[in-house]
């Protein structure tokens, strides 16, 4: 079981959280997160699937990014997790 989760990230964001749930302009939903560490080779994305490995109660190994690397828009791909457990612990998906 894996479930892809769409992320805009914002480095820089003075602290680490989850800000909620957006859409993008063709109806996607995106979870929006902020970290504090810059986007420096690579911290801000390392910090990104620490925070949400927290959160969701996985390992690290558990979350690969499969897409966007370098952009703000990012394409998680989550072991071990799914629809549900995004809503429990994120809240509902507009």
């Amino acid at each position: 079981m894996a479930e892809i989760l769409a992320v805009r990230l914002t480095p820089r964001g003075g602290r680490d959280a989850i800000e909620g749930w957006a859409l993008d302009v063709d109806g996607r939903p995106y979870l929006k997160v902020r970290v504090a560490s810059p986007p420096v080779d690579g911290a801000a994305n390392a910090a990104l699937i620490a925070f949400l490995a927290k959160r969701l109660g996985i390992a690290r190994s558990d979350i690969r990014m499969i897409a966007g690397d370098t952009a703000r828009l990012k394409r998680l791909e989550l072991d071990g997790v799914d629809g549900d457990d995004l809503t429990r612990v994120f809240g509902p998906r507009p």
